[in-house]
């Protein structure tokens, strides 16, 4: 069991109940904070205080005052009007991570929300019960309003949930479990949306995601410098050491680990004197992506913490401030980032795939790794799909983050599309795991025909895991299918 505090959720924790089904158990000292401040809203609507989220309209009618006797209903219209998304829906662990994310925020206590809407949250993440999110839809400030108005509506018994990868009705999962629908109180409907749970949930699948690609693209280098004869003289600590920056140093010392004992492998001016920017650079490259993935984790371990939505609600309830941490331009910045480091991963991939089939770069390789060239085109369109993969991250690259659009009559002046930004990012490392996944398929191919008995210890054992799933191109075949059993491989 992971217990969920409001300030110490983890990536890793987040990983183990995203991925390895750990459950969650609610933190007794804050669900006493979320009590007491459940107290104050309560308070706030007995004495008629005139507070924006509890007793007023929303947006561009926060100046309109609400009977105590509307309040229910208000924040029962704020979920079904604001639930207007479109598209496609996120995956079902991105929304298993809003919900995630959501309960441990209400948590923190600032928000005025009832323990018992946490505890529905809670049995919602250990009984897999995730809702159907449209995908499109958030500015990205304000909160993540239309994609959180989804996940919101799942509680009320409308909207859908997932049920074996088919969308099924919420109110037929708690009629089911023989529980009934959440009726939202004062604050609670907007408590539920306003916060950055969609943009972070993302986020965080994207960062786990790309952190387990940046290590994979390190041995699939590996495969293709042993096909190459590549030079390790290139890796030498000293080299990096000069540099100074730690995750070049880190990844020199991985590529020597992976090609340890390799008799495939040269050193500088045993067949020449230095090798192309795409095999010497590794370090340099991928160690700078590392670095967005540090500055992207590091970023996200805050958010996932944060208390992200408007009013919050201090001093038990003395203190009621209305605010802007909604906002989602410290996330937006983080998945433009983020876009960058992984896209530089693949481009640097295609690069190494192009020597890996041209036979003026391949060090004696056949021509497009081709058994019968002429006759069989080989390898010849893997880099072709390669090169249209990463020339689409281009265009995913361009940052959602200087954007903004006036919503609200006027109000919101000023929004972050940081939920465009991360769905954008997830886009580019799927992209680019497929072009790892051609670069394998090349490299364990080139290793082939130099000698597989030859190669490093540790790149012969991904060899034969590869091998187990896919074989060398030996005759011209659909490559389709080898390209997705390679990348779901590598998203395992």
């Amino acid at each position: 069991m992971i217990e969920l505090t409001g300030s110490s959720l983890t990536l890793q924790q987040m990983e183990e109940i995203l991925y390895k089904g750990k459950q969650v158990v609610l933190n007794e000292d804050a669900l006493g904070r979320v009590k007491k401040s459940r107290e104050a809203v309560d308070r706030i609507v007995q004495n008629d205080k005139t507070v924006y989220g509890i007793n007023t309209g929303f947006g561009k009618f926060s100046d309109v005052k609400i009977d105590e006797k509307d309040t229910k209903d208000l924040q029962l219209h704020l979920i079904r009007s604001h639930a207007c998304g479109v598209g496609e829906p996120f995956p079902e662990v991105v929304s298993r991570a809003m919900v995630v994310l959501r309960l441990n925020a209400l948590l923190k206590g600032f928000s005025g929300i009832r323990v018992e809407v946490l505890e529905r949250f809670a049995f919602m993440v250990n009984n897999r019960i995730d809702p159907v999110i449209p995908q499109q839809g958030s500015l990205g400030a304000s909160g993540d309003l239309a994609p959180l108005s989804h996940l919101a509506l799942v509680l009320l018994g409308e909207g859908f949930v997932w049920n074996e990868g088919q969308p099924v009705a919420a109110d037929s999962v708690w009629q089911d479990r023989q529980m009934e629908p959440i009726v939202l109180e004062a604050k609670e409907g907007l408590a539920l949306i306003n916060g950055t749970q969609a943009m972070t949930a993302q986020g965080v699948v994207n960062y786990l995601e790309a952190e387990k690609l940046a290590y994979s693209s390190e041995w699939i280098a590996a495969m293709t410098m042993e096909a190459l004869h590549g030079i390790t003289d290139a890796f030498h600590p000293s080299i990096h050491i000069a540099r100074g920056y730690t995750e070049q140093v880190d990844v020199a010392a991985r590529m020597m680990e992976w090609l340890k004992d390799s008799k495939l492998t040269t050193t500088q001016g045993e067949k020449r004197v230095q090798d192309a920017y795409s095999i010497r650079c590794i370090p340099q490259v991928h160690g700078a992506s590392w670095q967005v993935l540090s500055y992207v984790k590091e970023k996200l371990e805050i958010e996932i913490n944060a208390a992200t939505d408007n009013p919050l609600i201090f001093d038990d309830g003395e203190t009621v401030v209305s605010g802007g941490n909604f906002h989602g331009q410290p996330i937006a910045f983080a998945m433009d980032f983020l876009k960058l480091g992984v896209a530089e991963l693949a481009n640097i991939s295609e690069r190494r795939i192009e020597r890996l089939v041209n036979p003026q770069l391949n060090e004696g390789l056949p021509p497009f790794l081709s058994a019968q060239p002429g006759l069989q085109s080989g390898a010849m369109i893997l880099q072709y799909s390669a090169a249209s993969l990463v020339s689409e991250n281009k265009t995913l690259a361009h940052p959602a983050s200087v954007d903004s659009i006036p919503s609200s009559g006027n109000q919101e002046d000023h929004v972050s599309m940081g939920t465009i930004g991360a769905r954008h990012a997830h886009q580019i490392i799927k992209n680019a795991r497929n072009v790892l996944a051609i670069e394998a398929l090349c490299a364990m191919t080139g290793c082939g025909y130099r000698g597989v008995e030859q190669m490093a210890p540790k790149t012969k054992r991904q060899f034969d895991e590869l091998a187990n799933i896919v074989s060398p191109i030996d005759e011209d075949r659909i490559f389709t299918p080898d390209i997705e059993k390679i990348a779901t491989h590598l998203s395992m």
